[in-house]
């Protein structure tokens, strides 16, 4: 079997401090016998999608080592090819990579790309840009983009903007069209979701699928601040789609209806977008490498497992403590 060949593009300004010690944890992991790589790095803004633009269907794989921006920059390259997107994920949101299971550990994320297993997801044109993950207007975009401005980065200082902003924030009136259908709607925000998660497991649209030719658009509406631990906990435990504050609607295209330019945001990245912007799902139009069918289960850490097995322990625990309380009664019943 020949060999794979694949370029491997990484964001120096990810997971900083480690860029070295990632690059040898790719040549001391990477399967030599299987595949053969070169190493690039990124020096601006929009350089990995120039890298990957010139890579589409010359070599097997471009694999994004970085954050969201970076998968999404490199992803934007491949659209439409027959090369694959690959992810070694560094960044702090890692949505893509975990809605498509890559793990987060280095080495395995690695062993994904030895392995070589692929299949081909949809994508979101948004406007003139492409979005893998969620994009969305509203209050997380207005985050973005101040927080694009700020020279610390990391999610502490991405939560302490969220504490200052939000007692500020007024959401605002949106005229939306879905396919073709019209809805007025005052939302703190409202966000466009190819996959489930905006990332760290924050999942935003629950039943969202990744190829299943269509969006869900989640508004959500302005609430009182005793909501927000609800809204805060849905959003963790992935019932944010029963939240009476949440209204949810699938479609394969939607029109913002405005006059003037939309703040938004792609993936995080803040975005201006034009009057009337257009975001319509591009179905199956990217490949993407992911853990063979069996991997977790060789690993013996599958998440569905996992879930499995927390559901089996809570069954037991509530059944013992049933038990308990019924032969406490009886203790008291005797005397």
């Amino acid at each position: 079997m020949a060999k794979k060949q694949v370029l491997i593009v990484v964001n120096p300004r990810s997971g900083i401090g480690r860029k070295t010690a990632i690059e040898k944890e790719i040549r001391a992991n990477i399967d030599s016998s299987k595949i053969t790589f070169d190493i690039l790095h990124t020096k601006h803004r929009g350089h990995a999608t120039e890298i990957a633009t010139q890579c589409r269907n010359k070599i097997d794989a471009v694999i994004a080592v970085g954050g969201d921006g970076t998968v999404n920059e490199v992803g934007t390259g491949l659209l439409g090819s027959n090369t694959a997107l690959g992810i070694i994920p560094c960044g702090s949101g890692n949505g893509l990579a975990r809605e498509l299971d890559v793990p987060l550990r280095t080495a395995s994320a690695i062993e994904i790309i030895n392995e070589f297993e692929s299949r081909t997801i949809d994508v979101l044109r948004v406007g003139d840009r492409y979005s893998f993950n969620v994009a969305g207007i509203g209050f997380d975009a207005y985050i973005s983009h101040l927080f694009a401005d700020k020279h610390t980065r990391g999610p502490l200082q991405y939560m302490n903007l969220i504490a200052k902003e939000f007692p500020k924030y007024q959401p605002q009136t949106y005229v939306l069209s879905f396919d073709g259908d019209f809805f007025q709607r005052t939302a703190f925000l409202i966000s466009f979701a190819n996959s489930s998660q905006w990332g760290n497991n924050i999942h935003i649209a629950p039943n969202a699928r990744i190829d299943d030719g269509l969006m869900d658009v989640c508004m959500v509406s302005e609430f009182p601040n005793y909501a927000i631990p609800s809204l805060v906990f849905s959003l963790l435990n992935q019932s944010i789609d029963t939240n009476k504050y949440d209204e949810m609607i699938r479609a394969k295209s939607v029109t913002i209806v405005s006059d003037a330019p939309i703040p938004a945001h792609v993936d995080g990245e803040p975005v201006m977008l034009p009057p009337n912007a257009n975001i319509a799902i591009v179905p199956l139009s990217l490949k993407v490498l992911i853990p063979t069918a069996d991997y977790f289960d060789r690993l013996r850490f599958s998440p569905s497992a996992i879930r499995e097995q927390l559901i089996n322990t809570k069954d037991q625990i509530l059944s013992r403590v049933k038990e308990t309380s019924s032969e406490i009664k009886q203790i008291f019943k005797d005397k």
